[in-house]
């Protein structure tokens, strides 16, 4: 029913916009005023939470550790998966936002008849998350060039490489195909696997229909419904620069695909999908675990009235006496 809900709740933006352009002639909100609102809340939305993240206190070292801790000389650390050392956190923050490490040192396991507990890889899921986060990182950063006047060179050099299989005219865009791809394994997972169904919500579900439909109109628009790509860039420079305009012959579902972007940025602060921004401002991530060579107090703490031991023996002494209780002072 989430899924259902959430798919329901994407083709109605789809539908919204179609009417939108087409029926009611609204193409300066959804081309212009959209967009820049959703920018807006995008900013805002991130860097709110990311200014209240940074004010969160954290007084105690609570980082998660998956290998040996720094110990004795004789016992063998494990560096990046416990780090102690500031150098040892970079490492572990790079290959965790680089190549997402934790996941895959990720296991899944269930329990079969005996009963016995079972352990397996779970390597697809990471290699599905890979995919998917770097392909978009690609087409993202692909779609600059729709931004900028002249196009740089490195911008050139990744559209290159991006479709150097050379496949139809235009060609085939490797980044755009496995994006989708992985976008839709994520989905068939957590559709398929009964444990991962059953705790997935619908916002779960929501941000995944949301960039399949973008995937797909941004692919219907080069390969099928091909749109004029000399007055998409007059817009979006037109964005850019804060003069906007409205070039004639743009198709309906550049408007859809726009419109499905913005929703999407605009969603971002709001959604799981933040921890892009929280990954760097985790404590259990970008922490040093070296707790038994620095003590850490809690900056904190307000002053509180404690009854120590020796005072509460003192007051008690004769009573704990004839209680049989020990006591360090007779």
């Amino acid at each position: 029913m989430n899924a259902i809900l959430s798919l329901i709740a994407v083709a109605g933006l789809a539908l919204i916009a179609y009417i939108g352009v087409s029926a009611a002639g609204l193409q300066f909100l959804f081309g212009v005023v959209v967009p820049y609102v959703a920018l807006a809340v995008f900013l805002i939305g991130v860097i709110s939470r990311v200014v209240k993240w940074g004010r969160t206190p954290v007084p105690f070292r609570i980082p998660t550790t998956c290998g040996q801790q720094q110990s004795f000389p004789w016992i063998k650390q494990a560096k990046f998966d416990n780090p102690s050392t500031g150098g040892g956190v970079i490492v572990r923050m790079l290959l965790e936002v680089f190549l997402f490490r934790s996941l895959f040192s990720n296991v899944k396991f269930e329990l079969r008849e005996g009963p016995k507990l079972a352990y397996s890889s779970a390597k697809w899921l990471w290699l599905g998350g890979l995919a998917f986060h770097w392909t978009f990182f690609i087409v993202l950063i692909r779609h600059l060039r729709l931004f900028t006047d002249p196009v740089p060179g490195f911008l050139k050099g990744i559209e290159a490489l991006d479709g150097f299989l050379q496949v139809g005219i235009p060609g085939i865009m490797i980044s755009g195909v496995v994006l989708l791809g992985a976008v839709t394994y994520l989905f068939l997972r957590r559709v398929l696997i009964p444990n991962v169904r059953y705790i997935s919500l619908a916002a779960d579900y929501f941000p995944l229909f949301l960039i399949m439909g973008v995937a797909l109109s941004g692919i219907l628009m080069r390969y099928v419904l091909r749109v004029d790509i000399v007055g998409v860039k007059k817009l979006t420079m037109g964005l850019m620069t804060f003069s906007p305009g409205l070039p004639e012959g743009i198709s309906v579902v550049f408007y859809i695909h726009l419109f499905l972007v913005s929703t999407l940025f605009a969603y971002i602060p709001f959604s799981k999908i933040m921890h892009l921004g929280g990954v760097f401002l985790s404590p259990t991530r970008n922490l040093a675990n070296n707790s038994r060579m620095v003590r850490h107090i809690n900056p904190w703490n307000y002053p509180v009235d404690v009854h120590t031991y020796e005072e509460y023996e003192n007051d008690f002494r004769e009573k704990m006496k004839k209680a049989g209780i020990p006591v360090e002072k007779e």
